[in-house]
C-alpha cells in the first residue's frame, strides 16, 4: 500500500504514517517491513531476507560442528590417555 499510494503523499514517511494508522499498526513497524521490501527487491542496498536466513542456519551448522569437533577431540585424549595407562602384558 506504501508503495501504490506514495504519489499522493509529501514523503514515503509520511505515507507510513497515514498507512500505519489506517490498518493498526505502528508506524515505526510499517516502515521497516517498507525498508525489508525494498531490501528484498533489490530496491535499496543491504542484506535480503534469504541471505539472512541462510547465515542464520551457516552459524547455527558452525556453532554444531564446533561442539562435535570438541567432543571428538576430548574422545580422542580420553582414549589415548586410556591407551597409555594399560598395563602391558
Amino acid at each position: 500500500m506504501v508503495f501504490e499510494h506514495a504519489g499522493e503523499y509529501d514523503s514515503q514517511w509520511s505515507a507510513v504514517v497515514s498507512i500505519a494508522s489506517k490498518i493498526g499498526c505502528s508506524a515505526e513497524s510499517l516502515h521497516r517491513w517498507v525498508r525489508r521490501t525494498e531490501i528484498d527487491t533489490g530496491q535499496r542496498g543491504g542484506q535480503t531476507s534469504d541471505d539472512r536466513t541462510r547465515i542464520k542456519e551457516l552459524e547455527r551448522e558452525v556453532r554444531e560442528l564446533r561442539r562435535v569437533s570438541e567432543i571428538l577431540r576430548k574422545a580422542s585424549a580420553f582414549f589415548a590417555q586410556a591407551e597409555l595407562d594399560r598395563r602391558p602384558r
